[in-house]
């Protein structure tokens, strides 16, 4: 009997986590506090010429990256002044560790002046990000 009360505690132990994953996945959070200066292959990737870019932080092996580049790379290509790009991480977690990123795939949001806007972590809602980002972009599509 003991068992059967370990396997149903582990069970709902595990609905539970997963709920909670699948609640978190696709929020977004406002801005982290600038931490100082943003590393190389980020500020490289910033456009001064797009009103918001999109740098979303990737790995080889992760498949709902490659769901997030779909959504964010297609939100980029209708939208004025909102630009793309994804950094894998893989060979330079430096990279993730001084924007504090925990988790792939996580999108932040920058001015071209380097600025965090905000940040979204797993994958992201196209409406929703537009709506986040509304103040920051002239909301003409192409």
């Amino acid at each position: 009997m003991t068992g059967l009360w370990i396997v149903l505690g582990v069970l709902v132990a595990g609905l539970v986590a997963g709920a909670l994953l699948r609640a978190r996945n696709g929020r977004i959070r406002a801005a982290r506090r600038s931490t100082g200066q943003l590393p190389g292959p980020v500020a490289e990737a910033l456009d001064p010429e797009a009103s918001v870019t999109l740098v979303q932080i990737s790995t080889t092996f992760c498949a709902p990256c490659r769901h997030a580049r779909v959504v964010l790379s297609g939100l980029a290509e209708q939208t004025d002044g909102l630009r793309h790009v994804e950094l894998d991480v893989t060979e330079q977690p430096e990279v993730a560790q001084a924007l504090g990123v925990l988790r792939t795939p996580t999108t932040v949001a920058f001015t071209p002046a380097g600025a965090e806007i905000l940040r979204i972590g797993g994958v992201p809602k196209a409406p929703e990000v537009l709506d986040a980002l509304g103040a920051h972009l002239a909301r003409s599509t192409r």
